[in-house]
C-alpha cells in the first residue's frame, strides 16, 4: 500500500510540474522556479523533470537550462484534440469581440479549480493588457474569466471552494472570500462579472460564462483593457455584447456535446 501511495504522489507531482511548465511557455522556466511554484523540493523537482524529459514530455534548453514542454505532449495533444478541442468554435466569437470592441478578447476553459486561456485575439486599440495569454492559468475567483465561472456554479459548490482555498496570500486582500462573494452577487444580477484592476492596477476585465451540455459554467468569454475604456455606460454595453456571444457559443458547444466534467 505504501508503494502504491508513493507512486500516486510521484504522478501528482509530475502533473503539477507539467502544468507550471505549460504556463511558462514559450520561454520555459528553471528547475528552481518550477520547484517554488509547485512546493516541491528542488532536487525532487529536478529528478521528476529529468524523468519526464527521458519520456519526451519535457525538454531542457541546453543553453539556459530552462524546462519546456516536450514533443510527446504535442503528439498526444493532437490526438486528444479530436475529442476536446473547442477552440475553432470559440475562435469566431473571440474574433468578433475583438473586432467589435477593439479590446483584447479571450476564451478560457475550466480545468480542475483553475481557468486556462485557450484563445486570445487583440483588438485595434493600441494600449493592451498582457495579464492573460494562451496557456495562462488562474485560480477560480481570480481574473474575470475565473470569477464568471465561479459566479454561476451552484452556490454549495462556490462555498465549498471558498472554504477550502485562501486566495489572499498570493492575490491580496481584494480576493478574500467576502470580496469574491460580493463580486459574485453583482455578476449574478448583471449576467457578467467585472475585475476592476485587481491583478494589475489599471487593467480591467469583464467576462460572461459559457455553459456546457449539462448547463455547467465550464468556460468564459472575456475582454480586457485599460480602465478608461471600461467606464460606464460602455462597461454595460461590453457586458451585454459578451453575454450575447457567450450565449451563442454555449449553444454551439452544446451541439458538440461539450462536457468539461
Amino acid at each position: 500500500m505504501a508503494k502504491k501511495g508513493s507512486g500516486v504522489q510521484v504522478l501528482s507531482r509530475a502533473a503539477a510540474l507539467l502544468r507550471v511548465v505549460s504556463t511558462a511557455m514559450p520561454d520555459g522556466l528553471t528547475t528552481s522556479a518550477a520547484a517554488r511554484a509547485t512546493g516541491i523540493a528542488r532536487p525532487t523537482a529536478h529528478r521528476i523533470l529529468d524523468s519526464l524529459a527521458t519520456e519526451g514530455f519535457c525538454d531542457q534548453d541546453t543553453k539556459t537550462g530552462r524546462w519546456l514542454l516536450g514533443p510527446e505532449l504535442f503528439l498526444m495533444g493532437n490526438i486528444a484534440g479530436a475529442r476536446y478541442d473547442v477552440t475553432e468554435t470559440a475562435q469566431k466569437h473571440v474574433h468578433a469581440l475583438a473586432q467589435q470592441t477593439e479590446e483584447s478578447a479571450f476564451f478560457s476553459t475550466l480545468r480542475g479549480n483553475e481557468t486556462v486561456c485557450l484563445v486570445r485575439e487583440d483588438g485595434a486599440f493600441p494600449i493592451r493588457s498582457f495579464v492573460l495569454y494562451e496557456g495562462r492559468r488562474f485560480p477560480l475567483g481570480v481574473a474575470s474569466a475565473g470569477l464568471a465561472i465561479l459566479a454561476f456554479m451552484p452556490k454549495r459548490q462556490v462555498e465549498e471552494y471558498l472554504a477550502e482555498y485562501d486566495l489572499v496570500p498570493e492575490h491580496s486582500a481584494t480576493h478574500s472570500a467576502e470580496s469574491i462573494r460580493e463580486r459574485i452577487a453583482d455578476g449574478r444580477q448583471k449576467g457578467y462579472v467585472t475585475n476592476p484592476g485587481l491583478i494589475v492596477e489599471g487593467s480591467w476585465g469583464i467576462a460572461a460564462p459559457v455553459f456546457d451540455v449539462t448547463g455547467f459554467p465550464a468556460g468564459a468569454l472575456s475582454l480586457t483593457g485599460i480602465e478608461p475604456r471600461f467606464k460606464q455606460p460602455r462597461r454595460d454595453e461590453l457586458g451585454k455584447l459578451l453575454m450575447h456571444h457567450a450565449h451563442e457559443l454555449s449553444q454551439a458547444l452544446q451541439q458538440q456535446a461539450w462536457n468539461q466534467r
